[in-house]
């Protein structure tokens, strides 16, 4: 890593422990219950993004393709990872696009501002009526199989679009450490596989019959994909494209959709690997793909808003048991349910802060970081080294800018916290709202509280 890398590192580190402590000054977080009126309103679980860091992130991105290739090159980001409108349109500002995967998904977008030539499509299970909608705005789609693609044929015939076209295509080169984020293994649900029987041939004669199919994308999967499958999957599409056009005899498909899936170091805070290290490789591995003949498109989530996150609780008591000692927070399953579940596979990095949002010294004790939810399994980090807490204190769940803020779990009817993007400057720390916390008004209607009597009344 280079020295610019770690200091943009050591400065969100920076940005970071100066959020926390305004969280608490500025009365974000609920302070500690000893100390708390009955007329405090703050929430004792926020989330956090560090606005400055989604822009830079951006930057970095947009300057590594640049880089590498003189063909066009439309950013997008996987609405999925982070689905929170002004994250989408400050990611927008900064020359992003959306690659949306449900009606949802869209709405967001749209809500943020994202025009539909911003815009990719890539759903596995497109209804008719959203592939007609998506046709009639102009999004480009990526078609996931073969029944799609024949939908696509009749409403291409009845109604002329605007809309970039292409085929998702599996290249079936096999997973990696994580099977649910792998999607090029043999069985995987997503693409036309590309080397079961007969498979490559309907592709190659599905273009050759269909001239207004001029894409081709190809996504290896996400967290625990070694670089080297990644690249592996690209040059698998780059050699199908160029096969397609020699047998059409001109360059039909004129863009690959390389998708995403840079996989994240939830180990510290260096951002490894970079999006300009990950473009130098697939530059190496697949020259002809930057050779200045095809536009590519990307599709990238976590590697852009992870490191950007920050999980920020109240440590509500502490206790031991069997020795160990416990810290309960109100930070548990029900935002970070894939670390609960999964440990292994998605460990966080946890800081401590004292009351008042300072960084916590003191000698390091292994000890549990629970969560509010009422079953065992529900803990942050296990038999962690951290200087021993006390209520009142607070814990940061770090790198929880994709995903967690997306993954909401009701367990328990715990209520979705509210989320904040901040910025610091002149050592002063600024927030902005970006999704207002859950209330409990709003937690029972959306539990079916406004049809309360239906079962007992019937009306």
């Amino acid at each position: 890593m280079g020295i610019a890398e770690n200091a943009a590192d050591s400065a969100t580190a920076v940005r970071r422990d100066a959020a926390v402590r305004a969280a608490v000054e500025q009365g974000l977080i609920a302070p500690d219950t000893t100390t708390a009126t009955a007329a405090s309103t703050a929430a004792p679980i926020v989330g956090l993004l560090d606005s400055t860091g989604i822009q830079d992130a951006a930057a970095a991105l947009r300057a590594a393709f640049a880089q590498v290739t003189t063909a066009p090159v439309h950013h997008t980001f996987a609405v999925k990872a982070t689905p929170l409108v002004p994250v989408l349109r400050l990611l927008h500002a900064a020359g992003i696009g959306a690659e949306v995967a449900s009606p949802g998904e869209l709405a967001l977008a749209q809500a943020a501002g994202v025009p539909p030539t911003h815009t990719v499509l890539d759903s596995p299970a497109k209804t008719p009526a959203e592939l007609r909608q998506a046709l009639a705005l102009g999004i480009a789609v990526n078609a996931d199989n073969r029944q799609e693609l024949a939908r696509i044929d009749a409403l291409v015939a009845s109604a002329p679009t605007g809309s970039p076209i292409g085929l998702r295509v599996n290249p079936q080169i096999g997973g990696g450490s994580i099977d649910a984020l792998s999607t090029a293994t043999a069985t995987s649900k997503f693409g036309v596989a590309l080397r079961d029987a007969g498979a490559r041939d309907w592709v190659v004669r599905a273009y050759a019959d269909r001239p207004w199919l001029t894409r081709l994308h190809t996504h290896t999967g996400s967290q625990g994909i070694p670089l080297d499958l990644l690249a592996e999957g690209i040059q698998v599409a780059y050699e199908l494209a160029e096969e397609i056009n020699t047998h059409v005899g001109r360059q039909q498909i004129d863009t690959v959709d390389i998708g995403g899936g840079l996989p994240v170091n939830f180990a510290s805070d260096a951002t490894t690997p970079t999006h300009a290290a990950y473009a130098r490789l697939l530059r190496e591995r697949v020259p002809g793909l930057f050779d200045g003949r095809y536009a590519l498109v990307t599709e990238f989530g976590r590697s852009l808003l992870a490191k950007q996150g920050t999980i920020l609780a109240r440590v509500e008591y502490t206790k031991k048991s069997g020795g160990r000692p416990i810290a309960i927070t109100h930070a548990g399953v029900q935002v970070a349910a894939r670390t609960v579940y999964q440990p292994e596979s998605w460990p966080l990095r946890i800081l401590a802060y004292d009351a008042k949002g300072h960084p916590k010294t003191g000698p390091t004790v292994p000890q549990d970081i629970a969560g509010p939810a009422c079953f065992a399994g529900d803990l942050l980090a296990e038999n962690r080294p951290l200087p021993l807490l006390e209520p009142g204190d607070l814990v940061a769940a770090l790198d929880t800018g994709a995903y967690y803020f997306a993954h909401h779990y009701t367990y328990n009817s715990l209520a979705r916290p509210g989320i904040y993007g901040y910025t610091t400057s002149d050592s002063e720390t600024r927030f902005a709202t970006v999704r207002t916390p859950q209330t409990l008004k709003d937690l029972v209607a959306e539990s079916g509280g406004a049809h309360a009597r239906t079962l007992t009344e019937g009306t």
